[in-house]
């Protein structure tokens, strides 16, 4: 089963995806869901992006007339099959691999490429019932550890109090392996950001390479400047090394 993100909002279950839900919603639920999304995408706040700002104002433009034109009509009889999501973590967004989808009573596996935003569309190519190509909104879901809001990954990290205090280098396990960095001394009476750059989401199409934020949260139990530093030299000098 072959695969194509597509960013058009073409239909109402891609604006949904847009703001977050897995399906119709309305009222309250649907104002709440808009808010959030908003308040992330804003490109004046770190992890905004102008482009994800105006397809969440579009998301809710269309889902408003949508919901005005179902105002005419009469009630369904039946209640309505269930939005099908391709629902992925965030290192399958940043990495790519394969997926379940579960379309009607078939479960499928198929494989979607890395850098996808949620909103975008995956092409299943002659899987529906008429051998027409189905085209499902893509839904990121954040994990304990990763969450994504954009083109940027952002995650949290755990260090002593005297670091953010004093400063120092401080290495930190991200998805694509340890990475070092500085924090600058006096920086502890605010919330410390760090950011790397290109270690976000991979370019797709014209979506641009993003970032990783890091949080860094004080820890009584994180590792001090020398346990790093300790941690970075056993790594190099492994017991070959040492002994030639």
């Amino acid at each position: 089963m072959s695969s194509r993100a597509t960013s058009e909002i073409a239909s109402i279950a891609e604006a949904h995806a847009l703001l977050g839900l897995d399906g119709p919603a309305d009222g309250e639920a649907l104002k709440a869901a808009f808010r959030r999304a908003i308040k992330a995408a804003r490109p004046d706040l770190i992890g905004g992006n102008e482009d994800h700002f105006r397809r969440v104002i579009a998301a809710w433009g269309l889902i408003r007339m949508q919901g005005a034109g179902h105002l005419a009509l009469p009630a369904p009889k039946a209640r309505p099959a269930g939005l099908t999501v391709v629902a992925i973590s965030p290192n399958q967004a940043l990495e790519g691999g394969a997926v379940v989808v579960h379309l009607g009573k078939r479960t499928l596996r198929i494989r979607v490429p890395a850098g996808l935003r949620t909103g975008d569309h995956v092409r299943l190519t002659g899987a529906a019932s008429d051998g027409n190509d189905v085209y499902l909104p893509v839904l990121i879901r954040p994990t304990a550890s990763l969450r994504i809001m954009g083109d940027d990954v952002y995650m949290r990290w755990p260090v002593s109090q005297r670091l953010l205090d004093d400063g120092g280098r401080i290495e930190i396990e991200t998805h694509v392996g340890p990475r070092s960095a500085w924090v600058v001394a006096g920086m502890a009476a605010t919330t410390t950001q760090l950011r790397l750059k290109g270690l976000g989401l991979p370019g797709l199409r014209r979506r641009p390479q993003g970032h990783l934020f890091v949080t860094l949260e004080p820890c009584a139990d994180a590792p001090s400047s020398a346990d790093d530093l300790l941690a970075r030299f056993t790594r190099v000098w492994t017991p070959d090394r040492l002994a030639a």
